[in-house]
């Protein structure tokens, strides 16, 4: 079984507890900061619009993807899972909202025009297990990005992953749903793999179980800046996503603020 179908369906009970407004503000900080897209969806000609097309990279669920349309911006929702895009769109229809979702690995992203800004959080980009796929993921974003647009992401280290978590059983019991994360990290290859058990009321007493087996790849800051740097944007922020201050080696989760920088706007 592939990753985030069956856990579609309990994927928000479960992160119940992400602090999506937080980080819904600090996204939109970090763009009136450093970026071009702005807060508008009625644009007035065809190259202000592409500037605010806002793409929410491993939407996922589309919880935050919804929250930024909330806040003005004109959104695009990528996700390579169509479960959990089902759920998204069913939370669109409930809106109302104009998002449009698009089922793409990121590592094949296509998009209709550039856009100006791009974002990928909740650990999207750890999914990515080679460093050669996620510099293509870093240039194809590069490639989409409006002149002077930006690309915010964030990623589990390899610190955490080494030193924080390890090989470790995680467990938590709700009253209608469950679960087991058995975790193992291989240092040597730097890969994670957790094994996430999950069972889910059905029925009365009756739970119904299911498993699903996730990789990821812990990286360094190093790593993640000269991969955004060879793809051609200019680092402008790295900080720790948890404490806001700047990254250091034991940060377990870090966010990045990268901006395209080669492209000529009076040519897009």
């Amino acid at each position: 079984m592939g990753v985030y179908q069956e856990f579609a369906d309990v994927y928000d009970r479960f992160m119940d507890n992400i602090p999506y407004e937080k980080w819904g503000g600090y996204l939109d900080n970090l763009i009136r900061k450093y970026g071009v897209s702005k807060p508008k969806r009625d644009a007035e000609s065809p190259l202000e619009s592409e500037r605010n097309l806002v793409v929410d990279l491993g939407c996922g669920t589309g919880t935050l993807t919804e929250m930024m349309y909330g806040k003005g911006y004109d959104m695009i929702g990528v996700d390579a899972s169509e479960y959990m895009l089902n759920v998204a769109m069913e939370k669109k229809e409930k809106s109302g909202s104009e998002i449009l979702y698009l089922q793409q690995d990121m590592r094949d992203l296509e998009l209709y025009s550039t856009v100006g800004t791009v974002f990928c959080v909740c650990d999207g980009l750890n999914y990515i297990l080679e460093e050669s796929e996620l510099l293509d993921v870093f240039s194809r974003v590069d490639n989409y990005l409006f002149p002077g647009g930006i690309f915010i992401f964030d990623f589990n280290t390899d610190y955490k992953f080494r030193e924080v978590i390890g090989d470790a059983t995680i467990a938590e019991s709700r009253e209608d749903c469950s679960f087991i994360w058995d975790n193992f990290y291989d240092v040597e290859e730097g890969i994670n793999e957790y094994d996430l058990t999950v069972f889910v009321r059905a029925e009365g007493e009756l739970f119904r179980r299911f498993t699903e087996t996730h990789y990821q790849r812990g990286y360094t800051v190093e790593q993640m800046i000269g991969l955004a740097e060879q793809a051609g944007m200019e680092v402008l922020e790295v900080r720790d996503a948890d404490t806001g201050e700047e990254a250091a080696s034991t940060s377990q989760r870090v966010c990045v603020v990268a901006r395209e920088k080669k492209k000529n706007p009076a040519a897009s």
